[in-house]
């Protein structure tokens, strides 16, 4: 469209490529309401995170707490440790990723691809999530060295701040007519940075923010689950960055569903990741009881071809328990009836 937000044709770094993500149109009712897909997919790494590990060292060297040659360390599950990895590597610094085992293996690899020191927390047996080991850990090891910063994700303003151009790309993009914002609630950034900006330029709308069951965010029962890069496990705080007061509404996803949502989303050809599974899911579930011609946005932070050997394996689903022929089955069956009304 005319006037719209677009990268320029030719950029020199590949942090250059963050942003201007497309809006897929997922479902829509008969009353024309629609569920639209921001895809933050195509930003590099495959994923939203980029955004804010972009800005937290941006900030950082603008503070003077990182100079040239200088070592990042963060704890992360896959998609902030990518980001935070080809940052690094575009301006010359170590970058030391502290993970578990339960990050997806194809993000701990292009991790070391790219240069990134990968400290384990537990050992090659072990699937837990094991956020707050990791953070204690990242924590000692920035503790007192020189020219060595821990962004700290869960607790850094910066990674709301980097999701702010989120919200002037949706603005643009659908000409301010935005009703209802559903997003994944991990360390916050993303929903709560995006909704805190989107409020400047579209006053009246609903955010609703989404967490695995077992997670703590929005209450208890307490337990383990297999979405990754989002949530809020036992043992660990919940961030400075989730801003109650910018949510209107929370709630949980089991991983059943969350992982029956993307199975059944590709096949329409579009491959999401697990947590993002969960996001689609609640807003699919939603979508026919909101008044009509309402615009109903869900940010899909990361796509799916990181979890191949997990969310789209059966054998995996299996061994986990987590394959439902018969919740699949559903999932399809509605996803099949509302595509007929786009």
């Amino acid at each position: 469209m005319p006037g719209a937000l677009q990268r320029p044709a030719v950029v020199s770094r590949v942090s250059d490529l963050i942003g201007y993500t497309p809006l897929l149109e997922l479902a829509a009712t008969e009353t024309g309401s629609r569920l639209l897909l921001k895809l933050e997919m195509f930003n590099p790494t495959g994923t939203a995170k980029i955004r804010m590990a972009r800005q937290m060292i941006t900030d950082a060297e603008e503070r003077g707490e990182l100079r040239p040659g200088g070592r990042i360390i963060e704890s992360t599950s896959g998609n902030t440790g990518l980001g935070l990895a080809v940052v690094a590597a575009e301006r010359g610094y170590t970058f030391t990723a502290v993970v578990d085992h339960h990050a997806s293996a194809d993000k701990l690899r292009a991790m070391k691809a790219m240069g990134t020191e990968l400290v384990y927390v537990a050992d090659g047996g072990s699937e837990e999530l094991a956020t707050a080991a990791r953070e204690e850990l990242a924590e000692e090891m920035a503790r007192g060295q020189d020219n060595t910063i821990f962004t700290e994700q869960h607790n850094n303003p910066s990674n709301g701040v980097g999701y702010f151009p989120v919200a002037h790309e949706l603005h643009e993009a659908l000409d301010g007519r935005l009703d209802v914002l559903v997003g994944a609630v991990g360390t916050g950034g993303g929903l709560c940075g995006t909704a805190r900006e989107l409020r400047t330029l579209i006053p009246d709308f609903t955010t609703i923010g989404v967490e695995p069951k077992g997670s703590i965010a929005f209450g208890g029962p307490a337990h383990d689950y297999y979405q990754s890069g989002t949530g809020t496990p036992e043992g660990a705080e919940i961030g400075a960055l989730v801003d109650f007061g910018l949510i209107d509404e929370g709630v949980k996803v089991g991983d059943v569903e969350a992982f029956a949502t993307c199975r059944a989303v590709a096949r329409t050809g579009l491959l999401i990741g697990g947590s993002a599974g969960g996001v689609v899911h609640e807003a699919l579930t939603r979508l026919a009881a909101l008044p009509p011609g309402t615009t109903m946005v869900a940010l899909v932070n990361d796509g799916g071809e990181k979890y191949l050997d997990t969310v789209f394996n059966d054998d995996w689903m299996h061994a986990r328990e987590l394959l439902v022929p018969a919740t699949e089955r559903e999932i399809d069956e509605l996803l099949t009836k509302l595509r007929r009304n786009r």
